[in-house]
């Protein structure tokens, strides 16, 4: 059963668990598969993706009308995506941003490049956990596939638990969406969803990183 966090009249916005892949896998329902079979709306339209690692808020459109809405606004990036991230290693830089070309390797991998002709881009803030561990705050600017992998990786902080990108192991892939904002018909929409598993996520040092970055869209994020 997937956690249902909101049912507008335009869209169901769930909390996906990690290692739950968002497409079909041969007999293996995907993420629109049970939510089709959980809430019996149809058609439901995919706006943006979450990767099986990772969990976290998903926005998923209630029809044509509400899909080509959502695409609109994803286009002109008018729609706030925060993600929360640990790592085990320090970064080279404590914030900032982390922009370049990306390409595809052999492996089914994905690589960061100096070249800059059509960059992802994306921006962060961190801090130290006290435990050897340090919690990233993600605000991807482009929508590219690993983006926020990759970039970490870049950043010399691999995602703890992400295998893919030379991450150190763990209980589980310690990406998570955190935060959407939007508007939408003239109606403001936040949300908010702290990460539920994972033993790291859990500590009592990760309460003031919490209460730090509770409402990411007030951090003052650099321009562009």
């Amino acid at each position: 059963m997937l956690t249902l966090l909101a049912d507008h009249p335009r869209f169901l916005l769930i909390d996906k668990p990690a290692g739950l892949s968002f497409h079909r896998e041969d007999d293996a329902p995907g993420v629109l598969d049970l939510l089709r079979e959980q809430t019996g709306v149809e058609p439901l339209h995919a706006v943006h993706r979450l990767d099986r690692l990772t969990s976290g808020l998903l926005l998923v459109a209630k029809g044509a009308e509400s899909a080509a809405l959502f695409g609109e606004l994803f286009s002109r990036r008018q729609i706030g995506k925060y993600y929360l991230a640990l790592s085990d290693r320090a970064p080279k830089k404590k914030q900032g941003g982390i922009c370049g070309d990306m390409e595809k390797g052999r492996n089914g991998s994905w690589k960061l490049l100096q070249r800059q002709d059509d960059p992802a881009r994306t921006q962060f803030f961190s801090a130290g956990l006290g435990n050897g561990l340090r919690a990233f705050v993600l605000r991807p600017l482009t929508g590219r596939t690993h983006q926020l992998r990759v970039a970490m990786k870049a950043l010399g902080s691999p995602i703890l638990g992400d295998s893919r990108y030379a991450g150190s192991p763990a209980d589980r892939g310690y990406l998570h969406a955190f935060a959407l904002q939007f508007m939408l018909e003239g109606e403001q929409f936040a949300f908010h969803c702290p990460p539920s598993v994972g033993e790291h996520w859990l500590g009592p040092e990760w309460e003031p990183v919490m209460r730090r970055f509770t409402n990411p869209w007030s951090l003052t994020w650099p321009r562009g």
